[in-house]
């Protein structure tokens, strides 16, 4: 039985959320330009992040703005990430994917992404995505109040979400006959 067809409907992965992470190193006219740049790709407003250490050689000081990120949930999400995985011509490698069936993935252009049109004025910039891939009944284990665990068989395995992922976005993965 394919993981599309599971009968119950608590078994059944999504698509929990995408991180879209863009470093630029340093802040200033540059952090303005990928802010611009990472808005136009997702529709949402990056928030920026804040180096969390000093770093003589880079030049990079602590509390400075560095780093832009977004988060994208349900449609957004599945929509982004479609466009984003045309960007590495639908190809993962079987070592992006971690122990518990999230995986993360590298753009070196934001240009490669299908839809998008240089601008001289904001110029090019790289990013991370990552992606959470969950099952309901996952806040039992985040939620404050009245917190418990998952069970072992609830849990997502590598080889489900790169199943998951071969199916729902046409995606071919590369080395999984070593990984998983």
């Amino acid at each position: 039985m394919s993981l599309l067809e599971v009968s119950n409907v608590m078994r059944r992965l999504r698509i929990e959320k995408v991180t879209v992470n863009c470093s630029v190193g340093e802040s200033g006219a540059k952090l303005e330009k990928a802010a611009k740049i990472l808005e136009s790709l997702t529709g949402q407003k990056p928030q920026i992040r804040k180096a969390k250490k000093t770093v003589k050689g880079f030049g990079i000081h602590k509390g400075e703005p560095i780093a832009l990120r977004v988060t994208l949930r349900k449609q957004k999400a599945i929509e982004f990430l479609t466009r984003a995985l045309k960007a590495v011509n639908n190809t993962l490698k079987a070592s992006n994917f971690d122990s518990n069936g999230n995986f993360s993935f590298g753009i070196k252009e934001h240009l490669d992404i299908p839809g998008t049109k240089y601008d001289p004025a904001l110029g090019t910039i790289g990013m991370d995505i990552c992606v959470h891939i969950s099952r309901p009944g996952l806040r039992v284990s985040l939620r404050r109040r009245a917190k418990s665990k998952i069970g072992k068989s609830h849990k997502i395995t590598p080889h489900e979400a790169m199943e998951y992922i071969k199916q729902n976005f046409n995606v071919k993965i590369v080395g999984e006959g070593h990984e998983a």
